[in-house]
């Protein structure tokens, strides 16, 4: 387990600043309960956030055949749509929710290279809202396979989660597992997948990003 780079500032900025609250607190109100209170609380706030910015260290099993989820959370949609902003056609539609206390980096679920990529501005309803997937701030990545099979996958923003971090661009080539993005503090992951591939999970099942596959193609 580390630290994921997206937190070591923020991590940084938030330990200086507890710091001189509590140092500011001692000095001016030398109450003890008030100090020993307040040092309890930044205690808990300060490893609260720690836990959103972990990065866990493990082997990714690499296989053409699986897709695996891009994010730890819960399985909170299978369905069969239509996807119009790309691959306009329909396909089968797996929502993965992360909550704030998930691991909030997204993997690639499958290997491929970025055939289309794009950041879409928008609102921040809850993750959880149908208009989510298509009203809120979002980006819309492509990975196209090496035996051409194209899988579509969304982060979407939330109303906690406004901060997507991507590190992808078109034209690049990622493997299975790879990061290819972060949201902080928690959202949705949406993927979609062709009709004929089959959905090895279920509505409320619990994913780890990473490692739990969702579908065989």
């Amino acid at each position: 387990m580390t630290i994921h780079r997206e937190g070591k500032t923020i991590l940084f900025v938030l330990l200086i600043v507890l710091f001189g609250l509590n140092w500011a607190v001692s000095y001016f109100l030398p109450i003890p309960i008030l100090q020993n209170t307040l040092i309890v609380v930044s205690i808990i706030f300060y490893l609260l956030i720690l836990q959103f910015f972990r990065l866990p260290i493990f082997e990714i099993q690499k296989n053409d055949a699986h897709v695996i989820a891009p994010a730890d959370g819960k399985v909170v949609v299978i369905e069969e749509t239509e996807e119009t902003e790309y691959l306009k056609s329909k396909r089968k539609q797996v929502s993965i929710f992360m909550s704030p206390i998930n691991v909030h980096v997204n993997r690639m679920p499958v290997a491929g290279t970025i055939s289309y990529f794009k950041y879409h501005p928008g609102k921040y309803l809850v993750a959880w809202h149908p208009k989510s997937s298509t009203e809120n701030e979002r980006t819309t990545v492509v990975a196209k396979m090496k035996n051409g099979t194209e899988i579509l996958f969304r982060q979407i923003a939330g109303a906690l989660a406004r901060r997507i971090k991507w590190y992808v661009q078109e034209g690049q080539t990622l493997q299975q597992g790879d990061e290819f993005g972060f949201i902080k503090f928690g959202s949705r992951v949406d993927i979609f997948l062709p009709l004929n591939a089959k959905i090895l999970v279920k509505p409320g099942d619990i994913t780890k990003g990473g490692k739990t596959v969702i579908a065989e193609l």
